[in-house]
């Protein structure tokens, strides 16, 4: 029973430090040709937007709003893949498969 508790506490600590990990991870995504671009972490929590001041029109801001969604769409889309990745790299270290030549 005890060493039981100690490997939840142990899978905790691990779980912290990929917490942390992906915390650092950041993938920036660009829509409008680049003139708006977000940046994301592997939390998936939008940490800039930056658009090029020329798209700025404020008689049609329908477009700035669109690429805006468009660009914080696709950087959550990266951040989540690498997020994943991050987990799987991860948990592969941590749990490594018995039979790595096993197919689906």
């Amino acid at each position: 029973m005890l060493d039981m508790l100690k490997d939840v506490g142990e899978l905790k600590n691990q779980m912290a430090k990929v917490q942390e990990m992906m915390e650092r991870v950041t993938v920036t995504a660009e829509s409008g040709g680049g003139l708006v671009k977000v940046t994301a972490n592997g939390i998936q929590r939008i940490t800039n937007i930056e658009i090029d001041p020329e798209i700025v029109d404020p008689n049609d801001m329908e477009m700035l709003h669109d690429l805006i969604v468009a660009g914080v769409n696709k950087a959550l889309e990266k951040a989540a893949e690498a997020g994943g990745n991050q987990i799987r790299d991860h948990a592969t270290s941590l749990f490594p498969s018995s039979d790595s030549n096993s197919s689906d």
